[in-house]
């Protein structure tokens, strides 16, 4: 009920059912990011939970999962439906490689 792995979140963003939030520094987004996400660091997320969409699950990310974690948690305790990424934005980068990337890409032009 809290977790979603790479896979699951890529289908979910290919319809637009989830919104993915990357809660790295604002150095590590600038550093490497993976699309579509949009960067609102763990210590700013109680001043900027307006940017969420409501009518999507959140899914909360990082390199691993361990701050991921710390975000979802802040944001069931408000009542916003959120999941974090199991295997982190490392394991997504792995799925988005190649032909996959291409898929993905193409399903997200569509919308």
């Amino acid at each position: 009920e809290m977790k979603m792995d790479s896979k699951g979140l890529i289908n979910l963003l290919k319809n637009g059912k989830a919104q993915l939030i990357d809660i790295r520094f604002p150095e590590e987004y600038a550093a490497w990011k993976v699309g579509p996400s949009i960067n609102i660091p763990l210590n700013e997320l109680p001043t900027r939970l307006s940017e969420l969409d409501e009518n999507k699950i959140i899914i909360t990310a990082c390199p691993h999962k361990d701050r991921a974690i710390i975000a979802m948690v802040y944001l069931r305790s408000k009542g916003i439906k959120a999941k974090y990424l199991t295997d982190g934005l490392i394991g997504l980068a792995e799925n988005l490689r190649g032909d996959n990337a291409k898929e993905f890409v193409n399903a997200l032009e569509k919308k």
